[in-house]
C-alpha cells in the first residue's frame, strides 16, 4: 500500500476544503454572496413582471395588475406587513427591504420587496410588503455545481501526486529492504537507486555505510580466523611434545617421587593446553555465527529435538535432578536444527555448574511465539549483572575457577544464535531460587 500518497491524501483534501472556503469568503466579499447572485437571475422572470408591469401600472390600477399576475403565475404573490418580513430576514436583509431593494432568500425560495416608501400605491402601502414564495430557485444547485468543481480540483490534483508519490514510496520500499537485508547478516545488499530519484543522496550514503561496516566485519572475522588457525598449530605441537614427555619419564622410572612431581606438572600443564584449545574453539564458532548470514532452517518436531539435545549432554552431576516439561507435545519448531540446539545445550550446561539439585527445562507454545525456559535452583543472578553476562568474556566473580570454568563466551553464543533466529532471551529470578532464562522463539520466520 502507498502510504506516501495516503498521507498526502488528507492534507489535500483539507486544503482544497479550506481553499474553497476563503474562495467563497473573499468572493461573497468583493462580489456579493454568489449564491444570492444566482437566485437572482433564476428569479429574472418574477423581478421583471414586478419591476416592468406591476410597478408600471398607475396608482389606482397596481393592485388590480397584482391580481392578474397572480391568476396567471405560478408564483404566490402576497402582501403582508413589513414587520412580518422582516421576522423572516436577517439584519442585512432588514436594511435592504427598509431601502425598497428586492431581498432574495434562496433557501426557502421566497422574494421580498416593499410596495412602495411613502404610500404612494394605496393608504398605508408603505407597511406592506409584496411577498413572492415558491420560486423557480434550485437552491442546491449551485452547492452541487461547487461540490463538483473542487471535486474536479481535487482529482486533477491528486493524479500526478499519485504518480509522484508510487515511484518515491517505491524508491522508499527498496531502500528498507536492502538496510532489512543488510541487518539479517547480507553484508553485499546495496541500494540501487536511480540517480533521478528525491531520495538518491540517502542511498549513496546507505551504500557508503554498508561498505565501511562489511570491510570492519570482514577484517575482524579474518583476523579472528587467523588468529585461531594459527594458535592451533603450536598447541598441537605442545601437546604432542608434552605427550612424549610423559612417556619418558616414566618409561624411565628412577626417582619415583621426582617423577611423580613432574607428571603432575605435565598433566597440569595438558590441562591449561585443553583450555586454550577450548578456548579456541569457541572463538571459531563466535566467528563462524558471525559470517553466517542465512540460517538452515528446517520443521524440526519438538519431541524429537528434546531428545537429541539430551543425548548430546555430557553427565548429570550426582544428586542433580533435571526435570523437562513440553507442553505442547507432537507440536513443530521451523528454526536451524544445530544452531538452536547448541543454545540449549549452553544453557543447561551452565545450568549443570551452578544448580545444586534441580533445574526445570519447560518448552511452551504460546501464541505466535515458542517459550523455551531453563530454571535452576542455584545462587542465581544479580540484577545488575543480567545484562553483562551475555557479553564476550564475560564472567561473574564466582565462576572464574577452574571448577566452574567457561570463558564467558557460551551465553554470548546463545545470544547471537537466538538473534539470527529472530528471537530473544531474558533473564529473570526463578521459582527455584536461582536464575531463569528464557527464550522467546517466533513460530513461523
Amino acid at each position: 500500500m502507498n502510504r506516501l500518497f495516503l498521507r498526502f491524501l488528507g492534507p489535500v483534501l483539507l486544503s482544497i476544503a479550506v481553499a474553497s472556503i476563503l474562495v467563497y469568503a473573499v468572493v461573497t466579499w468583493i462580489f456579493g454572496d454568489p449564491i444570492e447572485q444566482s437566485a437572482l437571475r433564476q428569479a429574472a422572470p418574477q423581478i421583471f413582471l414586478i419591476e416592468q408591469y406591476i410597478d408600471k401600472a398607475a396608482s389606482d390600477e397596481w393592485l388590480s395588475r397584482l391580481n392578474k399576475v397572480r391568476e396567471v403565475s405560478q408564483v404566490k404573490f402576497e402582501l403582508i406587513p413589513l414587520n412580518q418580513a422582516s421576522a423572516n430576514l436577517n439584519q442585512a436583509q432588514r436594511g435592504q427591504l427598509k431601502a425598497g431593494k428586492i431581498v432574495i432568500d434562496a433557501a426557502n425560495r421566497t422574494l421580498y420587496r416593499r410596495v412602495d416608501l411613502d404610500g404612494e400605491r394605496y393608504i398605508g402601502s408603505e407597511d406592506d410588503v409584496l411577498q413572492a414564495q415558491d420560486l423557480p430557485i434550485d437552491y442546491w444547485f449551485n452547492i452541487k455545481l461547487e461540490i463538483v468543481r473542487y471535486i474536479i480540483v481535487a482529482f486533477v490534483l491528486l493524479i500526478p501526486i499519485g504518480f509522484w508519490s508510487r515511484s518515491h514510496w517505491r524508491d522508499i520500499q527498496a531502500l528498507a529492504k536492502v538496510t532489512q537485508d543488510f541487518g539479517a547478516g547480507q553484508l553485499d545488499a546495496r541500494a540501487s537507486t536511480p540517480t533521478s530519484a528525491s531520495i538518491y543522496p540517502l542511498a549513496q550514503q546507505i551504500n557508503q555505510m554498508a561498505n565501511r561496516i562489511e570491510t570492519l566485519l570482514s577484517s575482524q572475522q579474518q583476523l579472528l580466523h587467523s588468529v585461531s588457525h594459527e594458535l592451533r598449530t603450536p598447541i598441537a605441537r605442545l601437546e604432542f611434545a608434552l605427550e612424549i614427555l610423559q612417556d619418558s619419564l616414566v618409561a624411565q622410572d628412577a626417582d619415583a617421587n621426582a617423577d611423580a612431581k613432574q607428571v603432575q606438572r605435565i598433566i597440569a600443564m595438558q590441562g591449561d593446553l585443553s583450555e586454550l584449545n577450548n578456548l579456541v574453539s569457541e572463538l571459531l564458532n563466535m566467528a563462524k555465527l558471525d559470517a553466517q548470514g542465512q540460517l538452515q532452517k528446517a520443521s524440526i518436531d519438538m519431541d524429537e529435538f528434546v531428545q537429541n539435545c539430551l543425548q548430546h549432554l555430557p553427565p548429570k552431576p550426582p544428586g542433580l535432578q533435571l526435570q523437562v516439561d513440553i507442553l505442547a507435545p507432537g507440536k513443530s519448531l521451523y528454526a536451524d536444527h544445530r544452531l538452536l540446539s547448541r543454545a540449549i545445550q549452553n544453557l543447561l550446561k551452565n545450568a549443570y555448574k551452578y544448580a545444586d539439585q534441580k533445574i526445570i527445562w519447560r518448552i511452551a507454545l504460546q501464541g505466535e511465539f515458542w517459550l523455551i525456559s531453563v530454571e535452576d535452583d542455584g545462587a542465581g543472578i544479580p540484577e545488575t549483572e543480567r545484562e553483562k553476562i551475555f557479553e564476550a568474556f564475560y564472567r561473574l566473580d564466582r565462576s572464574r575457577d577452574r571448577a566452574t570454568g567457561g570463558f564467558g563466551l557460551g551465553l554470548s553464543i546463545v545470544r547471537q544464535i537466538l538473534v539470527l533466529h529472530g528471537g530473544r532471551i531474558s533473564i529473570s529470578e526463578s521459582e527455584l531460587g536461582g536464575a531463569k532464562f528464557e527464550i522467546s522463539l517466533p513460530t513461523v520466520s
